[in-house]
């Protein structure tokens, strides 16, 4: 499966780092084989240059990338991105094509800046809850949760929830056994959302 995280400046560091080294990691311990090629994409080909000056060069464009599976979109300083219509446009179409599409952390503002999250329940960082619900009052807000699941649409809560979402992405697009492993691999105590 081909997993696209979208980028872009001032994006989150962990926020796709973190779901880039969850998929990569899971394909590297897999005993059947690569299930996902994971790549960043951003709205042009140039070098992102993402919190803290931390520089880094998708690998595609928006206007140019293999066909996907799962989209996630990262967190970060997003205001901008809220507002550039072909990003949106794009996001959109994405929507519409692929199997799963989730965001991590203030990403969940895209997707609700593109239409996909009306009356849905989501999340985002705690620091952004209030925010979101209100240039967004017809979203169901939640708090204290690590990831919301509607159908094929995840929202996680900040920065690091983006790693429990994106293990518990593995597990179904593949297996529990999988995203245990995957989380061992890297060292990581897998925190699992609890039911809301």
């Amino acid at each position: 499966m081909n997993i696209g995280i979208y980028i872009y400046d001032q994006a989150e560091v962990m926020d796709f780092s973190g779901p880039f080294e969850v998929f990569s990691t899971a394909s590297r311990v897999c005993s059947g084989g690569r299930p996902f090629e994971v790549f960043l994409i951003a709205e042009e080909p140039d070098a992102v240059t993402a919190r803290a000056g931390y520089c880094v060069r998708p690998e595609f464009s928006i206007q140019n990338h293999p066909a996907l599976d799962v989209l996630v979109v990262a967190g970060g300083d997003h205001t901008q991105e809220m507002h550039k219509l072909p990003v949106l446009s794009w996001v959109r179409d994405q929507a519409a094509k692929i199997e799963l599409l989730a965001s991590v952390c203030t990403g969940a503002f895209i997707l609700a800046a593109a239409g996909l999250l009306d009356g849905k329940k989501v999340t985002t960082h705690w620091e952004d809850i209030d925010d979101l619900r209100t240039q967004f009052p017809h979203l169901d807000v939640v708090e204290n949760v690590r990831w919301v699941e509607q159908g094929n649409l995840f929202t996680s809560a900040g920065i690091s929830a983006g790693i429990d979402l994106c293990l518990h992405i593995v597990s179904q697009l593949e297996n529990s056994e999988l995203a245990e492993k995957t989380a061992r691999q890297m060292d990581y105590r897998w925190i699992k959302n609890p039911d809301i």
